[in-house]
């Protein structure tokens, strides 16, 4: 059994938690929960970095949980009929909980409810304080089921379909908590989430491939005279290395084009985008370092790299200085 279906025994469906043996859970430990989630994940930088205004951060806890829960329910379960079944309790979840929140009008309506996860049970107050959109959660759930059925994408614009779901609904619901919303705020988030996401695939070309999936578009890798056969060989040729090299360019665009959105974020909360948004841009360039060879090695970003990047991004803050 993985580490994440002794998470969901505990805390699925058929849980004791679920079945109405166990307590409910009371605010605080639901928190405890998702600051336990948050704070024991380390992908390309902490979730949650200390340069988060403290009293912002357990907000954030609480929607990366949920966003941790929803990817490994599409990710760590045996079986796409049960991966999307467990996706649609978890949709149910999200429905009940502002279902709650509508009822009552309460901000700790929902918080004594046992039949509510601890995620939502935490997130509760937090999408009543900033008034987080369920479109923006539910959109992130219609990506993870999308992941069960579609493995290949034909053209660029498809990817970019499945990006509006997968990832630029985690820069919208952070435009919300930073009350940074506007016309202009959320096309630069767009375009930060997007490009972080094909940095992601990008990084991640081989391990995608051995899961069944390709994220790069059939429309690009036939262009560039790269065939399936070759995929499934992990061939590194002159048609891989000018592919990739065109994939990295376009998303290095999309992650400037939304440089303007850090000037616009108030204090601390600059440094926290500026540095997702920069580690984006330090994967594609390891990228390129090494020849765009991604079958070979995958890049990634050193704890010690980060600690030059949070520099960096202190020094900008401090000058000013965002570009």
């Amino acid at each position: 059994m993985t580490a994440f279906e002794h998470e969901l025994a505990a805390w699925g469906p058929d849980s004791p938690c679920f079945q109405g043996t166990d307590a409910p859970v009371s605010l605080d430990e639901a928190d405890a929960y998702c600051r336990r989630i948050a704070l024991g994940h380390y992908e390309n930088f902490p979730p949650v970095s200390w340069a988060l205004p403290r009293e912002l951060r357990q907000h954030f806890y609480n929607v990366y949980a949920f966003c941790r829960w929803a990817d490994d329910l599409g990710d760590e379960i045996a079986g796409a009929d049960r991966s999307l079944h467990l996706l649609a309790w978890w949709r149910s979840q999200l429905v009940e909980c502002y279902q709650s929140i509508q009822k009552t009008g309460e901000e700790e309506s929902s918080v004594s409810t046992p039949r509510l996860h601890p995620v939502f049970i935490a997130l509760t107050p937090t999408i009543v304080k900033y008034n987080l959109p369920q479109t923006a959660f539910d959109d992130l759930i219609q990506a993870f089921e999308q992941d069960q059925h579609v493995n290949e994408y034909q053209t660029f614009e498809e990817l970019l379909s499945y990006c509006q779901r997968s990832a630029n609904p985690v820069g919208r619901l952070v435009l919300h908590l930073c009350e940074a919303v506007s016309p202009e705020t959320l096309v630069w988030s767009d375009s930060i989430c997007t490009g972080l996401q094909l940095a992601n695939f990008w990084q991640d070309v081989a391990r995608d491939f051995a899961m069944g999936r390709i994220y790069l578009p059939r429309e690009d890798y036939e262009q560039f005279g790269y065939t399936r056969s070759q995929f499934e060989q992990h061939e590194f040729n002159a048609s891989f290395q000018n592919l990739m090299a065109f994939e990295v360019a376009r998303a290095r665009q999309y992650l400037r084009d939304g440089v303007p959105l850090i000037a616009q974020l108030p204090g601390r909360l600059q440094v926290d985008i500026d540095l997702f948004l920069r580690g984006g841009l330090k994967i594609l360039d390891h990228i390129e370092q090494q020849q765009f060879n991604v079958w070979k090695q995958r890049p990634v970003v050193s704890r010690f790299e980060f600690g030059v990047l949070l520099f960096q991004s202190l020094l900008r803050r401090i000058s000013g200085r965002n570009r």
